[in-house]
């Protein structure tokens, strides 16, 4: 919307959110500590979810379909990680009918590349090894996809055809992931020759191919296939042997232990003693498929704490948007930094506890692939407007400020990648620090533009 004097005014994202539980005057007076309270609980909440329910889940997924560690990270770990955003477009097309969901998604997408990135790199005490391939491919996709909204939304209508192309765009991908291994096998001969990081690639397949299928002779779930002769994929380190390395000893003696087990170090059980209520209100709503009596009712907890995740970010969201308000924060600032982490808690929490267990690939992947997802995430609210319930004309959307934000994004994936590929394909804590360094210079760029100090962007709050 534009007042009389041409300058942008954009509704404030707290009008998106119920009331909150004090008057602002109270916030000021202190109240605002209780929301902080909150905000450190919600994300405590989303590391227990993640930890407990939803990559144990991810695992035997994976063991199930044979998916290496890569495709499912880009798939069901980014599909369950991002659910809040898929909800957040949703809201923003069928009930606010504003553009918070293009630049939430937008402003978050930045913060997945560059911040999950660092956050790995500084967080994991391994160094964890990339292949080639997987980064490729999945910065391949999500530059398209991000070409292809910022052509949409150059002309600030979006038509069926449109947002249909968005999903027929995640179709390819999805169906790339699927001939994963016959195309990675093709590009390794076809490039070894002239690219290093294929060749080291092709040696590590070489040495891990023994160990394909070794805990065949103790039953595993489903047969393992080799890669060979696996028509999808089967990954370099094979998942029931991922798993036995997570586990470790619960997988010998039989069972998981409890949730309910009290930990051995004492800062441990101080945050175990104060994460008991929410432990005990999962354990209630989510079957535990570590335990062998739960086993095969993965897929039921996949969906149940891909939907805990979404109300658990809703929350986080809405409390730091009315912190942000309290403390005086302008609302484009918000969106692009405090929003934008929110969002993307989850994806923060499960890429660092994959990288932490020396899973990189699964780690980037889920970084990627997750903004791969969001991209769909616009797509399928758009088409289900523009195709089934408003079929007249085309959806309005305000694309002033996002136009930057995509050309950024296409350059933070080219960041990205080259980054990963000087460090020599390895996440450690160099990596996270010249990530986060990336990271805060384009945040601070993206502030100054939202702001109108650089560019001829100005907007204000509507009311104000």
């Amino acid at each position: 919307t534009f007042s009389e004097n041409g300058t942008r005014c954009v509704l404030s994202s707290s009008s998106e959110f119920p009331e909150g539980f004090f008057t602002p005057q109270e916030r000021k007076d202190g109240g605002i500590v209780i929301y902080f309270i909150i905000i450190l609980y919600m994300f405590l909440a989303v590391s227990i979810v993640c930890d407990d329910y939803f990559l144990p889940s991810l695992e035997i997924i994976s063991e199930c379909l044979g998916l290496s560690q890569d495709v499912a990270g880009a798939t069901f770990m980014a599909a369950g990680s991002s659910a809040p955003e898929l909800v957040t477009a949703f809201l923003g097309v069928f009930v606010t009918k504003g553009d918070i969901g293009v630049s939430t998604i937008l402003g978050s997408a930045i913060y997945n590349l560059l911040g999950i990135s660092a956050a790995c790199g500084l967080f994991s005490s391994v160094v964890s090894r990339l292949s080639c391939w997987p980064l490729f491919r999945d910065c391949l996709a999500y530059t398209i996809s991000a070409a292809a909204v910022l052509a949409m939304i150059s002309d600030n209508r979006i038509y069926w055809y449109e947002s249909a192309s968005l999903l027929l765009i995640y179709g390819c991908y999805i169906l790339v992931l699927c001939f994963d291994i016959k195309i990675n096998q093709y590009l390794m001969k076809k490039f070894s020759p002239c690219c290093t990081c294929f060749t080291k690639a092709m040696e590590e397949n070489a040495e891990q191919q023994p160990l394909v299928g070794w805990r065949e002779e103790s039953g595993p779930l489903v047969r393992q296939q080799s890669r060979t002769d696996s028509g999808i994929f089967q990954d370099e380190l094979d998942y029931s042997q991922l798993s036995t390395s997570l586990h470790g000893l619960d997988e010998i003696s039989g069972d998981h232990p409890n949730v309910f087990t009290m930990p051995e170090a004492d800062m441990k059980r101080i945050l175990w003693v104060l994460s008991l209520p929410i432990i005990t209100l999962l354990y209630l709503t989510i079957p535990d498929c570590r335990r062998q009596f739960w086993r095969n009712w993965f897929m039921v907890t996949f969906l149940i704490s891909a939907a805990w995740i979404s109300a658990i970010t809703y929350v986080l969201v809405w409390m730091i948007t009315i912190t942000g308000e309290t403390l005086g924060i302008p609302e484009s600032v918000m969106g692009l930094t405090l929003l934008a982490a929110g969002t993307s808690v989850p994806d923060t929490v499960a890429s660092v506890l994959v990288a932490r267990k020396g899973n990189g690939d699964m780690a980037m992947s889920n970084i990627v692939g997750s903004n791969v997802f969001d991209m769909l995430c616009l797509g399928i609210p758009w088409f289900i407007k523009t195709a089934f319930i408003n079929t007249s004309g085309p959806i309005e959307v305000n694309s002033s400020g996002l136009t930057y934000t995509a050309i950024s994004l296409i350059c933070s994936v080219v960041f990205i990648f080259l980054a990963v590929h000087l460090n020599g394909w390895k996440i450690d804590k160099k990596l996270g620090t010249i990530c986060l360094v990336l990271y805060l210079v384009f945040t601070v760029l993206a502030i100054l533009y939202e702001l109108g100090i650089i560019g001829n962007n100005p907007t204000r709050v509507c009311g104000n």
